[in-house]
């Protein structure tokens, strides 16, 4: 395996429903993932994530472009690319009437690995996603966070050269997902890659090497955490309730945010007394904190990202 693990130039898809106008998905999506890399799709609910990784992992067909894993094109020779790729879908669920530990051995043995081999990996991911005390009930018995971490625990036993992970955390208390993202590392250690869909900011930036927002079906900004969060800049925010109608009084200290009532004002830790000063003779409270991707994507998207 030679080429790029993922490879996409120009994607486009098009959706058409009979009485209704064409509703166009994609717009053009290019993009490249290398070895061993966590890449992360970045967006608002409908932006396109979900029907980009159902096209890489050959689950629905581009309107056009192309897109290759590990140089098979998934669209013409999809069956080429599919034993290279795992998958966890959007919701997806395990099947009702097998338990945790069948799903997972039932489904590398589908893979074609050996007994040994799919017994041992079933048990460590079991245990690694904390499934163990539940390994033996029925999936239609789970709660929907121990289901969501069964799809998880399912395609991580495979070790799979390409890892697509569409919101692989939705629905998992703070302890399971963080077991997730340890779980992602490890693999991109032993020589996995990764691409993963998510709108937690705090998923992204603490997991992906690079990251792409999208936004209306098109990559608009690319880069790491860091790179994005240093191109609000500064390093400081501050938060002024009440202050969104007085945005012209702070511009000079840095990019203003208006969002509701409040102004948000990312600042270099030099001005950051100044502006203070100002905030108080302006009768305002203030808060104080470090940058983070949030700021980052509501100055690149104009919208928080959970804002419809």
């Amino acid at each position: 395996m030679t080429a790029e693990p993922l490879r996409a130039e120009n994607l486009r898809k098009i959706y058409t429903v009979k009485g209704a106008p064409p509703v166009e998905a994609l717009s053009g999506v290019s993009m490249a993932v290398h070895p061993g890399e966590r890449v992360a799709l970045l967006g608002r609910n409908g932006a396109g994530k979900t029907t980009f990784l159902r096209i890489a992992s050959t689950l629905l067909r581009p309107t056009s472009g192309t897109i290759e894993v590990f140089g098979y094109d998934v669209d013409a020779v999809p069956e080429r690319a599919r034993p290279y790729i795992a998958v966890v879908p959007q919701e997806g669920k395990p099947f009702f009437h097998l338990c945790p530990r069948e799903q997972i051995y039932t489904y590398l043995r589908a893979r074609g690995l050996s007994r040994e081999t799919a017994k041992s990996r079933t048990e460590e991911s079991l245990v690694r996603m904390g499934l163990t005390e539940v390994a033996d009930r029925l999936a239609i018995t789970l709660s929907g966070g121990q289901r969501q971490r069964t799809m998880v625990a399912t395609v991580i036993a495979t070790q799979a050269p390409l890892l697509f992970l569409d919101e692989p955390t939705i629905g998992m208390d703070p302890f399971a997902r963080r077991e997730v993202w340890a779980s992602l590392r490890d693999l991109t250690t032993k020589g996995s890659t990764i691409l993963l869909t998510t709108h937690y900011l705090d998923e992204a930036e603490a997991l992906s090497h690079r990251l792409y927002i999208v936004e209306r079906g098109r990559v608009i900004v690319t880069g790491t955490a860091d790179e994005l969060k240093r191109s609000v800049g500064g390093t400081l925010k501050v938060v002024l309730p009440g202050a969104a109608g007085r945005a012209s009084e702070f511009a000079s200290f840095g990019e203003t945010v208006p969002d509701g009532g409040t102004l948000t004002v990312i600042v270099a830790p030099e001005r950051l007394g100044e502006l203070m000063d100002l905030a108080v003779r302006s009768h305002l409270t203030a808060t104080v904190g470090p940058v983070t991707l949030e700021e980052a994507f509501l100055r690149v998207v104009g919208r928080k990202i959970d804002e419809e």
